[in-house]
């Protein structure tokens, strides 16, 4: 028997929810649009709560690695097969952090509060560090400016694998939970540790250009229907 790569068998486990499943409607589609563009599962979102996010530049994505088993491969794995899932989108991993305008944290469960308090939120205390992966977006009325995510390496392949989706895709764009959404990995209480089908409709239609940064909900849903349309005949 031939072996698969392990980066390479990481990736295709990672997406293989992704590939085209059954055929959602229109309005499913438009509903998860809604759920998980607008909102936000933490409290701090304010005003960008009220708006579209999503990259309007290419993402340039630094793994930051200090997991004591070094999954930062496997991370990198997943980032370089999101372009040919999510048509719109351009995903660089770079070397350099400074260059980056999405950070990846991959981390042991001991260093977790400290990192996300201090380098993720700029705070001299760790006193604030939310859940058990966590993703932190900026963005403006022209875009998310920046992104950084921290991933939990040490705590089981389930959760490490249900962070790295979750926390990625959301640094994304669409940063709301909802646990109305059976389907998606955008519901903490789903059992979804893979890019989903669903999941792959939705970040297609938020990098649709017809779906701009910075977009009102009532600015959105005049162009969606169009948008489901169009990118449901596209993964079918």
């Amino acid at each position: 028997m031939r072996l698969v790569p392990t980066s390479l068998l990481a990736a295709l486990l990672f997406v293989v929810s992704a590939m085209p499943g059954r055929a959602f409607s229109d309005a499913e589609l438009i509903d998860g649009f809604m759920r998980t563009v607008f909102g936000s599962e933490y409290p701090t979102w304010g005003w960008q709560a009220a708006i579209v996010k999503k990259f309007a530049k290419p993402a340039r994505v630094y793994v930051d690695d200090r997991s004591a088993s070094r999954r930062g491969g496997e991370v990198v794995a997943f980032l370089r097969t999101l372009p040919r899932l999510i048509d719109g989108i351009k995903v660089f991993v770079v070397a350099d952090p400074a260059a980056a305008n999405f950070r990846i944290f991959v981390l042991d469960r001991a260093d977790y509060r400290q990192v996300v308090s201090r380098e993720v939120y700029g705070r001299t205390r760790s006193t604030y560090a939310p859940g058990k992966c966590l993703v932190r977006v900026v963005a403006s009325q022209s875009g998310i400016s920046r992104s950084d995510a921290a991933i939990v390496a040490d705590e089981g392949e389930f959760l490490f694998r249900r962070c790295l989706v979750e926390e990625v895709l959301q640094g994304l764009g669409p940063v709301n939970d909802d646990v109305t959404l059976s389907k998606s990995v955008f519901n903490d209480r789903s059992p979804h540790a893979t890019f989903t089908s669903f999941d792959r409709h939705i970040l297609n239609m938020l990098y649709h250009p017809l779906v701009r940064p910075g977009m009102s909900k009532d600015q959105v849903r005049q162009v969606l229907p169009a948008v489901a349309a169009d990118v449901r005949a596209r993964l079918r």
